[in-house]
C-alpha cells in the first residue's frame, strides 16, 4: 500500500510540473497538485490508522 501511495505522489507530482512548464496546462498543474495534496493526506490518514 505504501508503495501504491508513493507511486501516486510521484505521478501526481510530474503532472504538476509539465502542468506548470508550459503555460497552456495551468489547468494540468492545479490537478496535479490536488491530487498529490489529496493522495498525501489520505496516505497519512491510513497510515496511522493502521498503526493501532
Amino acid at each position: 500500500m505504501l508503495i501504491l501511495i508513493i507511486v501516486l505522489l510521484i505521478l501526481w507530482l510530474i503532472t504538476a510540473v509539465i502542468g506548470f512548464a508550459f503555460k497552456g496546462l495551468m489547468w494540468l498543474a492545479i490537478i496535479g497538485i490536488v491530487l498529490f495534496v489529496g493522495t498525501a493526506v489520505i496516505g497519512f490518514v491510513r497510515r496511522k490508522t493502521l498503526r493501532r
